[in-house]
């Protein structure tokens, strides 16, 4: 139960962190585009994407259910789980034009567009300070080697 309840706070501040960084987007976007009204629909839309996204998030990238999956198996089935949502979200809070067939092509090409960006991104991330944490194990370990011969 323990376990549960940290999984619960973890999310929640993650959902609460995404819905803080899509109101901002959002904002910056209304302010871009000169538009002087904040619709509740899609303060309503950013809070469901929020709590979705971070629960899939946990589900697919850590071991809270799923214990041994490559990252390449994660990364998929989270699209698979995340997009469906997304696209519910958008149609029941009008997002976009829902009856065109173009606006639904557009919304998912700028999804995966923006999965492809993070994915590479944090790929670099990961790589990156694999390879300086690489080296701070190497450091440690002839430090300790020179220590005790």
């Amino acid at each position: 139960m323990k376990k549960f309840l940290k999984g619960v706070v973890e999310w929640k501040l993650s959902a609460c962190a995404i819905f803080t960084a899509a109101v901002f987007f959002y904002l910056f976007f209304c302010f871009l585009y000169g538009t002087k009204q904040v619709y509740t629909r899609t303060l309503w839309g950013l809070f469901w994407a929020s709590a979705a996204g971070s629960l899939f998030q946990a589900v697919c990238f850590s071991d809270w259910i799923i214990k041994k999956l490559r990252y390449t198996w994660r990364s998929l089935l989270f699209v698979a789980l995340f997009l469906p949502a997304l696209s519910l979200i958008a149609w029941r809070t009008g997002w976009f034009p829902a009856d065109r067939v173009g606006a639904w092509a557009l919304f998912i090409a700028i999804f995966l567009l923006i999965f492809l960006v993070m994915t590479l991104g944090f790929d670099v991330y990961f790589r990156f300070t694999g390879r300086k944490y690489d080296g701070l194990i190497g450091q440690y370990r002839r430090k300790k080697e020179e220590e005790n011969p």
